[in-house]
């Protein structure tokens, strides 16, 4: 009998645009670890649009803000079982939710998922791998209710 997994989340929220979709993040994290066979404990940070950009400067050069961020620990520097940190900028997935025609908790429960998946070293870096966390990101998905975000 396999043991079970379980995911903790450690969410901070520092915007209010958050408010009330903490539970379907969570879920969609929930789901990812599931379907990855994965546990452990993933910080969340549920940040505004200057929050994010100021990670983005900092950890990778890059001027403003992006959508998510996620942080693998360092090799041998984490406490057992701490799979990483996600950051997500509010403004930022709100305004791509409505350029795309999708529901905004929607739109932040994939690309949760979508850093989820970073953490566990998938990446998109070329076609073949971007094809494979694509297909993972759909199946999570799907089993969330959630439509295909690629279609």
């Amino acid at each position: 009998m396999a043991a079970e997994q379980s995911l903790e989340v450690d969410l901070i929220a520092n915007s209010e645009l958050w408010r009330g979709h903490e539970n379907v993040l969570s879920s969609a994290l929930a789901a990812a670890a599931a379907e990855e066979g994965a546990s452990g404990t993933v910080s969340l940070l549920l940040g505004d649009d200057a929050s994010i950009a100021a990670l983005n400067k900092q950890f990778r050069n890059k001027d403003g803000p992006t959508n998510v961020l996620s942080f693998p620990p360092a090799p041998g520097s984490a406490e057992p079982g701490f799979l990483g940190d996600i950051a997500m900028a509010a403004e930022t997935i709100v305004e791509q939710a409505n350029f795309q025609g999708k529901r905004f908790d929607h739109h932040a429960a994939h690309l949760a998922v979508h850093g989820f998946l970073h953490l566990l070293g998938y990446d998109h870096e070329n076609p073949a791998d971007a094809e494979k966390m694509e297909a993972r990101e759909r199946a999570i998905l799907h089993s969330l209710g959630i439509e295909d975000p690629y279609a």
